[in-house]
């Protein structure tokens, strides 16, 4: 099962947008069933950091808003991609401006 960019689930909120919420719901139920069965006993969390709250959405989520600094790791691709369609209005110049802290900046393994 893909979680990120689910057909099923882009059903459902176009559904949603179409003011048919009764099978919005019924697709984005479905979506979760398979969810909930397939990752079952499978990691499903695409953080690719070692952390105690791993998987752990409800926590982790909870400590974010709590803080309020930065995003959980898993939510950066949506809003990135967001960000990016934004940045086009400025010619992405926005980029020159931006240094990554040195936690991002480090190379993986």
């Amino acid at each position: 099962m893909i979680i990120e960019e689910n057909e099923k689930e882009k059903e459902a909120m176009k559904a949603f947008h179409q003011g048919n919420r009764e099978e919005g719901l019924r697709l984005q139920e479905e979506f979760a069933a398979q969810f909930r069965e397939e990752y079952k006993e499978k990691d499903h969390c695409s953080c690719k950091k070692v952390c105690r709250y791993h998987g752990n959405c409800k926590e982790c989520v909870a400590i974010h808003r709590a803080h309020q600094e930065h995003l959980p790791n898993c939510m950066r691709l949506i809003v990135n991609k967001k960000l990016k369609i934004l940045s086009e209005l400025t010619e992405h110049t926005l980029a020159n401006e931006i240094e990554p802290p040195m936690e991002i900046i480090r190379r993986e393994k």
